[in-house]
């Protein structure tokens, strides 16, 4: 199995959205509902969404990509939060959203999450970020470990409309030089 961790292309938006439907439920509380990921899928993350996302020149889409599969992919936001939540908590500025960075189940535990991680962190400080930022749900542990262990910091706190649903996320941040 080789794999190779590359630019999204408009060509990958709808290998991205199906990607996007096995690995988003992945990461909602066990409390989410069925119809409230179908309506975030939808919303944020359908063929035509990722088609919006590939060309805007402030996002950069990464996939992994296996023999021509995508096994995974992360979506960073060059631009300031929106969020006042969020604005408000970061310490390390121009930074850039870390929006999406998701491992299909089968390549858990192998390495690629790490890798995608360093490349995104990579391609951040290529486009000037000294920061990058996300938020993670605060009942996702394993996600929190692993950006813990990516080098990322919890600033803050921040709600997440899921659907119909309010959830709340923990903002975590990391300079994107070490």
């Amino acid at each position: 199995m080789t794999h190779i961790i590359r630019m999204a292309t408009a060509d990958d938006a709808g290998g991205l959205a199906a990607l996007a439907a096995v690995t988003f439920p992945l990461a909602c509380p066990p409390s989410s509902t069925a119809a409230d990921i179908a309506a975030h899928l939808a919303a944020t993350l359908s063929e035509g969404n990722f088609r919006a996302y590939l060309a805007d020149p402030q996002i950069t889409v990464l996939v992994i990509d296996v023999d021509g599969d995508l096994r995974g992919y992360s979506l960073l936001v060059a631009r300031p939060a929106r969020d006042p939540d969020v604005a408000s908590a970061l310490t390390i500025l121009p930074s850039t959203e870390l929006s999406k960075c998701y491992v299909h189940p089968d390549h858990h535990g192998l390495g690629a999450a790490a890798e995608l991680m360093h490349a995104s962190v990579a391609a951040a400080a290529a486009a000037g970020a000294r920061g990058l930022w996300l938020g993670v749900n605060e009942q996702n542990a394993r996600a929190i470990r692993f950006y813990e262990k990516s080098g990322f910091r919890k600033v803050g706190t921040k709600s997440f409309m899921l659907g119909s649903t309010v959830e709340h996320d923990f903002v975590m941040e990391r300079p994107v030089t070490p």
